[in-house]
């Protein structure tokens, strides 16, 4: 047994790195949930409301990168901590925002941690994971985004419902204090006490922009295109196309959460595996499911079963490509996995954008799945390339 205790050491930090993720995706994505609430408490309408989504994606996508650049030499663990006081203010400043104004540039203050904190952890998780569970590690940081779609969000729509959205901003400013106390316990010490390695940032940037990498950029982004074009018009497309009524959003979310979870635990899995397959399956997968709930759009439970399989199904890819993008650019981790959180961002924020520019030209709640099917298929395409580059490698490349 206590030869086993050092394999299993490392699902400890792990633990408290999907901690953390759980706390700053929940602040993220709760908007989604609120986003009625919200719109009608400020006075503007629904897509302009969307665009807190699309401004916090933006905000990350164009922060990330240089912050990682700018705080490479820096501890991890006093690193973590620093993110964590800037999300705590950002989330306070939410919640006494007076009008729209304030509430997306605290959203922005809020997003320029965000993409740091991905970059750092995806590093540490492939640092501490053994050579056989590194994709797991990574899933295992991921899935704390889907505990947020899981417990976070409904919570937080309920919380937003019954006692006002800044309620819900409140509750997560103390979820990110809880979260600090969780990186003083279960990080390693010698996070910082280990010395940063030297970093060359032309060397780094060159990794960063190798051509397989920059695949696994587009890869990442195009299919989120589509997921958060869905995912950001969920509620309302359920309310106006189904039918569901406002007291059962929280129900649905906590259902579409738990998918998410188990699809993200299988994607690491699956891509320890076999990471190809892996993710030729999920575009493949998300775009005829996108296409059923296109056609299922007025029927309430189909659609909600339709988007509980989407959910599990589309978590199963950030994890092999993730690890992939990084094991591509070994020599620059911190950078390539601050870049693939950049592209994951610049997605979320051309799907909020794109669902919005939809309604915005007079069409529907039920024609967003149709049209972001298209960007599944085109994410099947970059997935077919970056497989069969990687098929005529040689096998010691």
């Amino acid at each position: 047994m206590s030869q086993d205790a050092p394999s299993r050491a490392w699902i400890v930090p792990i633990a408290g790195l999907l901690a953390i993720t759980f706390t700053i995706c929940t602040a993220e994505l709760v908007i989604a949930g609120l986003l009625p609430t919200l719109a009608a408490d400020l006075g503007v309408d629904i897509p302009t409301a969307g665009l807190l989504i699309t401004g916090y994606a933006i905000g990350v996508a164009i922060a990330g990168p240089v912050l990682a650049v700018a705080t490479g030499k820096v501890p991890r663990k006093t690193l973590l901590l620093a993110i964590l006081a800037v999300f705590i203010v950002g989330n306070i400043l939410c919640a006494i925002a007076p009008g729209y104004g304030m509430l997306l540039t605290a959203r922005l203050v809020m997003s320029a941690c965000h993409g740091l904190f991905f970059g750092v952890a995806m590093v540490l998780a492939t640092r501490l994971a053994p050579p056989d569970r590194k994709a797991t590690a990574v899933s295992l940081v991921v899935a704390g985004v889907t505990i947020a779609i899981i417990v976070g969000v409904p919570i937080g729509t309920a919380i937003g419902n019954a006692f006002g959205w800044r309620t819900t901003f409140w509750a997560t400013a103390g979820a990110g204090a809880i979260a600090s106390l969780i990186v003083a316990w279960l990080i390693p010490g010698s996070t910082d006490k280990e010395p940063e390695p030297q970093h060359n940032l032309k060397a780094e940037l060159r990794a960063a922009v190798r051509p397989i990498v920059l695949l696994c950029y587009a890869n990442f982004a195009i299919p989120l295109v589509a997921f958060f074009a869905m995912l950001s018009y969920a509620v309302p497309f359920l309310m106006d196309e189904g039918g569901v009524p406002l007291d059962m959003i929280p129900y649905v979310l906590f259902a579409t959460g738990v998918a998410s979870f188990l699809g993200t635990l299988i994607g690491g899995r699956l891509a320890d595996w076999s990471p190809g397959f892996t993710l030729i399956g999920v575009t493949a997968g998300c775009t005829i499911l996108l296409l059923l709930l296109w056609a299922f759009a007025a029927n309430a439970w189909a659609s909600i079963t339709v988007m509980c399989l989407l959910w599990l199904v589309a978590f199963a890819y950030p994890p092999p490509l993730q690890s992939r993008a990084i094991r591509e650019a070994g020599d620059a981790p911190g950078l390539t996995a601050t870049m693939m959180n950049t592209a994951s961002q610049i997605g979320i924020a051309g799907g909020a954008a794109f669902g919005a520019l939809i309604i915005y030209s007079g069409g529907s709640y039920a024609q967003i799945p149709l049209l972001s099917a298209i960007f599944y298929a085109l994410g099947l395409v970059g997935v077919l390339v970056l497989v069969g580059l990687d098929r005529r490698r040689p096998a010691g490349a």
